[in-house]
């Protein structure tokens, strides 16, 4: 039979054990500080501050969620090629932009959508320039359910549009590019508190 442990062994455990809780509890906290730091969240969507994408970084200049009527419709996140602070959407500097749905949207709604914002917000010169890549790229979209990610990226050579990290379209038009940017974060977005959100001038 061992012998029991004496009030001063014991003690001596309780002590080591609340300070292996206590180192615990600080590691979680240093890790959550860590991830906090590292990215930003909006309504449960998590989007880093710092993407890598074929050799070049970008940094996030903004961050929102999208209002329709009633409906939380989606959290977006903008991003600059890195040491681009400056907000130029609709210039040729690579940017992404990337947008978490919290509905489901039918691709005819997205391509829908598309159409009608570009042609609402361009000349009938530019809209007639993009027209082509627009009717393209609407044949390309998806539909989405909660927790789906759309990403728009342009590298500086491509504009790529991607769902969940699989390509579904690439253009090499600057024009097309700047004017599909232009749907949340040109002179007429579809909502002006979430361009600038995005652009981080809230």
């Amino acid at each position: 039979m061992l012998p029991k442990p004496t009030g001063e062994i014991v003690t001596v455990q309780r002590i080591n054990k609340k300070i292996a809780v206590l180192a615990a509890l600080l590691s979680a906290v240093l890790i959550a500080t860590s991830a906090s730091a590292n990215s930003v969240t909006e309504r449960g969507e998590r989007f880093d501050r710092v993407v890598e994408e074929d050799g070049q970084r970008y940094t996030l200049l903004g961050s929102g969620v999208f209002r329709y009527m009633i409906w939380t419709a989606y959290a977006g996140a903008y991003y600059q090629l890195e040491g681009e602070r400056e907000p130029q959407p609709l210039s040729d500097v690579p940017r992404r932009l990337e947008l978490a749905y919290f509905h489901e949207i039918a691709a005819e709604d997205f391509a829908e959508a598309t159409e009608k914002t570009l042609n609402d917000s361009l000349t009938l010169f530019e809209f007639n320039q993009v027209k082509e890549s627009m009717a393209q790229l609407n044949q390309q979209y998806r539909d989405v359910v909660p927790g789906d990610r759309y990403l728009l990226s342009w590298d500086g050579d491509q504009l790529r549009l991607a769902l969940n990290g699989e390509t579904l379209y690439e253009d090499s038009s600057a024009e097309f590019a700047s004017a599909m940017f232009g749907i949340w974060l040109g002179e007429r977005p579809l909502g002006e508190d979430f361009r600038d959100a995005l652009l981080g001038q809230n």
